[in-house]
This record gives C-alpha cells, sequence and structure tokens, in this order.
C-alpha cells in the first residue's frame, strides 16, 4: 500500500500480562474516525480523514493513490484544490509573447473562461464541466471563431496545469468534447469597387490609408504609424519599422508584429496619392512610449493624426467615427438603428485591405515567398495557406498557355 489507515478512536496499549490490546481515545465517538495517510513523491505525509463506517472508502483511496503513482500520474491532491481562476491569474503573468497577443488572451480568459470555470478546482475538471461551459458560451458569443479562439485558450491553460502537476489529463481533449467550428477561413477579397467606394466615404484626412493597405498591403497599426522619413518617394519603397497600438488602455510606439521590420514596393499612384496627402495635410510630430506606457518617449513625424490634426489616431476611434461610417456608406454594412452600434464583422475591418492587396498581386502573378514578405508573414506556408484559392489554378494556366501556342494557328479541316 502507498499508506495506512489510522483510526483515531482507539489506539493499541500493553496490558498488564505485556499483550497489546485496544482501547478508546479520548477523541472516541467525536469527529473523523479515519485518517488515511500515506508518504508523496515529494518525501511529505498527505492524509485524508473520513467518518465512522467508511473504513472501506478509506482503504480504496489509499488503493487508488498507490495506483496512480505506479502509473505516473498522481496528482497532489493539495495543488488539485488550486481553482482555475488562481492558476490562470498565474499563468498569465508568466507569459512572454508580445503585447498584443497577451492583452488578447488575458481578455479572452477573464472575460469568458474565469466568469464561468474560475471557482472550479483543477483537480476536479471533467469533460461533462467544459462541455456545460460550451453550451454557455455558443449562447454569449454568436462568432464561432472567436468561440474557438476562447476555447484554445483555456485548452492553453489546462494543458499548462497539467504539466505543472495540478491535473492528470486535459478535459478539453477528451472525445466527447467538440471544440467551436473554426469557420470557412476562406479569405473573399473585396472588389475594386468596394475598395474605392469607402475611400470615396472617408474623412479626406484619411483617405491616403486605404491607398496604403489595399495598394501596398500594410496593416491599421502601420499606416498610422508610418513616419514620413519612411516613405522612399526617391527609391520606391516603403520601410515598415513601427506600428501604432493600444497597450493596457495607452498608445505606444511598437515594432510590427513579431518585429517583422519589412520593405515594401511604392507603386507610383499610391507615391503621388502620399503626396498630395502631405499637401492638404503636413506630417505631424508624435511623441508615445516605446512598447510599454511606461516605455521610452519615442517622437516620429505621422503621415496621419487624429481628425482634430493633433496626436497618434487610436485604432477603436477610427473604427468607431471614420471606418464604420464609411462602410455604411458604400453599402457594405446596414445603418444601425437609433441609440445602436454597428454591425461587427472582422471581414468588414481595415484587414480586408490586405486581402485585397493579395488579391491583386497574386492576379498579377506574383509569387508567394515574395507577398509573405511584403505582407510580414513570419512564415510563406502561412501566406499560401490563407491565400491558395486566389491562385490562378493549374489548368487555368495550362488552357492559356495552350491558346496562346495555337493562338497563331489558322484553323483547317484536320488540325487542331
Amino acid at each position: 500500500m502507498a499508506g495506512h489507515i489510522q483510526d483515531r478512536w482507539y489506539k493499541t496499549e500493553t496490558d498488564a500480562n505485556g499483550k497489546p490490546r485496544r482501547v478508546r481515545t479520548d477523541r472516541y465517538g467525536t469527529g473523523m474516525r479515519y485518517r488515511a495517510r500515506y508518504i508523496g513523491p515529494d518525501g511529505t505525509e498527505k492524509s485524508k480523514s473520513f467518518p465512522d463506517g467508511q473504513k472501506r472508502l478509506a482503504d480504496q483511496w489509499l488503493a487508488h493513490i498507490e495506483a496512480d503513482m505506479s502509473r505516473g500520474q498522481y496528482i497532489d491532491p493539495a495543488v488539485g484544490r488550486v481553482t482555475f481562476r488562481q492558476y490562470a491569474e498565474k499563468w498569465l503573468k508568466t507569459q512572454t509573447t508580445d503585447m498584443t497577443t497577451r492583452e488578447s488572451v488575458e481578455s479572452a480568459i477573464r472575460g469568458h473562461a474565469i466568469p464561468y470555470l474560475g471557482s472550479r478546482p483543477l483537480g476536479s475538471f471533467k469533460p461533462e464541466h467544459i462541455r456545460d461551459w460550451l453550451s454557455g458560451l455558443e449562447r454569449a458569443v454568436p462568432a464561432s471563431s472567436y468561440r474557438r479562439v476562447i476555447y484554445n485558450n483555456v485548452s492553453t491553460v489546462l494543458n499548462a496545469a497539467v504539466d505543472d502537476g495540478h491535473l492528470s489529463k486535459n478535459p478539453c481533449h477528451a472525445q466527447s468534447v467538440r471544440p467551436p467550428a473554426a469557420g470557412s477561413g476562406r479569405v473573399v477579397p473585396w472588389s475594386a469597387e468596394r475598395v474605392f467606394a469607402v475611400r470615396a466615404a472617408l474623412p479626406e484626412r484619411f483617405r491616403a490609408a486605404v491607398d496604403l493597405g489595399g495598394g501596398c498591403g500594410l496593416r491599421q497599426g502601420e499606416i498610422f504609424g508610418l513616419p514620413v522619413d519612411e516613405v522612399g518617394f526617391d527609391s520606391g519603397w516603403l520601410h515598415i519599422a513601427y506600428q501604432v497600438k493600444v497597450t493596457k488602455g495607452h498608445l505606444v510606439f511598437a515594432p510590427p508584429k513579431r518585429n517583422k521590420v519589412r520593405d515594401v514596393p511604392l507603386p507610383d499612384c499610391v507615391a503621388q496619392v502620399l503626396k498630395q496627402h502631405l499637401e492638404t495635410f503636413p506630417p505631424v510630430d508624435v511623441t508615445l512610449p516605446w512598447l510599454r506606457p511606461d516605455g521610452s518617449p519615442v517622437t516620429k513625424r505621422l503621415l496621419f493624426a487624429r481628425l482634430d490634426g493633433a496626436g497618434a489616431v487610436r485604432r477603436t476611434d477610427f473604427n468607431t467615427r471614420a471606418w464604420k461610417p464609411a462602410l455604411v456608406v458604400a453599402g457594405v454594412i446596414p445603418e444601425p438603428a437609433p441609440g445602436q452600434r454597428h454591425q461587427a464583422a472582422r471581414e468588414h475591418g481595415m484587414h480586408a485591405l490586405r486581402h485585397f492587396y493579395a488579391s491583386v498581386l497574386l492576379d498579377a502573378g506574383e509569387n508567394v515567398k515574395a507577398l509573405s514578405t511584403y505582407l510580414g508573414h513570419s512564415d510563406p506556408g502561412f501566406t499560401l495557406r490563407v491565400y491558395t484559392h486566389l491562385m490562378p489554378s493549374s489548368d487555368a494556366r495550362a488552357r492559356k498557355a495552350v491558346n496562346e501556342l495555337y493562338g497563331g494557328v489558322v484553323s483547317t479541316p484536320g488540325t487542331p
């Protein structure tokens, strides 16, 4: 056995004849009678108490402990009593991903996991608890793709709990647990007509931002963090080394996503638009902390500023006050009812301009590796997975090649 059962209502004494006999202790008739005791892998004694009449349960509990130890699946009962909230809070503090990713993960866990799973001890988790949580999550979060993001974050936390010895296995991995659907994931690029309709509906100060997104593939934060001295009007290149983003509610300067500093071709037409923009809206000196709200101050002369002409553009303000109203005017989303917010949909965000840029380049025959570099992706394979359906198909290329070969041949009877 992994230990032994102590009967706290009786003790063994030696009588006058030197024979052992059982006698009642001072605890007789009160409190828990049996205490199952064993030495854990860390060398310390562990125990659990059982009431009178449950010695068989105490024996079974010890047998279960011994079996878990032999299988390498032992979980310290004290560790298993740590709640999901306690462990998730600790786990969040140890993350080393970039600030934006950490804030996104923290928002998902605090908003949609801790309120429902937070009080449950990790050692008590079963697949049924995950199924119940997912059922409630479906009612709270309509978008399946975002539910899957939340689910994956929770599963990652529970994976770490397994690694740290709080759980023997992750209940999210049970066969009876069905993760939310990932969605189609198939990018449908905007048409040129839609891009230019949205551009025309934007305030004049922000129209050139559409050309940087749709004509150069920049992300929203990179557009609003583009300094004028990084625009190579003579060289025909943009140097993308900065973005403006929100960290803990404050605007900061930061490198591009995943630190992918890069150079992007600057088409002549976009260069001309930027020159006209600078004539109408001179660049603005903006000072923001670097990476963190308490970071060292950095000053950049930016192409874009707020509508009042002072300070960096905050993404949420731009989306609410400029982008979504432009989508309404362009017929992309319906006008909200009085007192209601604009329709929320990821495919209608400013990121759609990057998809448009990718579709234009692929249709023109640009190779995936070059496109991946221009977009700032860390892996050309990711670019291929996202946009492969937009590439000209091999059968279309075959027909085109043969048609061009035979294009100058006059058809006669007996010839192809």
